[in-house]
């Protein structure tokens, strides 16, 4: 029997960076309803999990037909980590499903920048790549590169983030920003892994452990979960650009 395929998504109350980030309207819907709309349309996913101690976002995700997996308190601080909100959840949804899932696709409910034809890119690369671990968002940003990263000192000049000689000979290096190669960054728009990768957690690259070792990418244009406000417009723009209104969605049927 194929084993299913399962969507977790994790938001709490509380946020400090962008305060109500969440629930933030964009287009007329809570920032929430993105990644969940994404889940819902998924050709590829047959249950969909919220985990959260917000009881708005609960009754988001019950509307949407997923089911609810309350966060405990010492999961909703500031300092709990992301990962093991996650494990909860997935130990929780398995237990519901009675079976370790094929695939897990890991969403946020601030991050907007995703759809269902991304998750089911990621599932599609999964199958055909048996030996990948999981699936990532990844935005090409050569701007960002660890070359140009740099860190105050206790003087409070700027030294670089990383040796220069982790590079290699500093002397070959270039201030062109794509001397480096491509750089891609898991913008967390989504992760999409095998269940069996999350049953070895503690075996994945940090600082994302959940992605597990062999990690294919999933183009994407720019990705984020918003954390800060710049993130809003670009949250907003990516959405507009793919058809997103105040009055329908790419997934709407349309009128014959």
């Amino acid at each position: 029997m194929k084993k299913p395929a399962i969507a977790i998504i994790l938001g709490r109350k509380g946020s400090k960076g962008v305060p109500g980030k969440n629930t933030l309207r964009l287009l007329g819907r809570p920032a929430m309803h993105y990644p969940m709309l994404a889940a819902k349309n998924s050709r590829h996913l047959d249950y969909g999990f919220v985990s959260t101690d917000d009881p708005e976002i609960a009754d988001a995700g019950k509307a949407f037909g997923f089911r609810i997996i309350e966060r405990p308190p010492e999961l909703c601080t500031d300092t709990a980590l992301f990962e093991d909100a996650l494990i909860h959840g997935y130990e929780n949804a398995r237990t519901f499903i009675g079976v370790t899932p094929a695939y897990v696709a890991i969403l946020m409910c601030n991050a907007v920048t995703v759809d269902a034809n991304l998750i089911d890119q990621a599932i599609d690369s999964l199958e055909a790549n048996p030996e990948a671990d999981s699936a990532v968002t990844v935005s090409l940003l050569n701007m960002y590169s660890p070359l140009r990263a740099r860190k105050l000192n206790s003087s409070g000049y700027l030294d670089p983030f990383v040796p220069f000689e982790t590079f290699g000979d500093p002397a070959t290096l270039s201030c062109d920003r794509d001397s480096q190669g491509d750089v891609y960054f898991a913008d967390m728009s989504h992760s999409v892994t095998r269940g069996n990768t999350l049953e070895h957690i503690r075996e994945g690259l940090l600082p994302q452990r959940w992605m597990g070792k062999k990690i294919l990418p999933v183009p994407h244009p720019f990705g984020c979960d918003i954390d800060a406000g710049w993130q809003i417009a670009a949250s907003l723009s990516w959405l507009e650009e793919r058809g997103f209104t105040a009055n329908s969605t790419p997934y709407d049927a349309p009128v014959a």
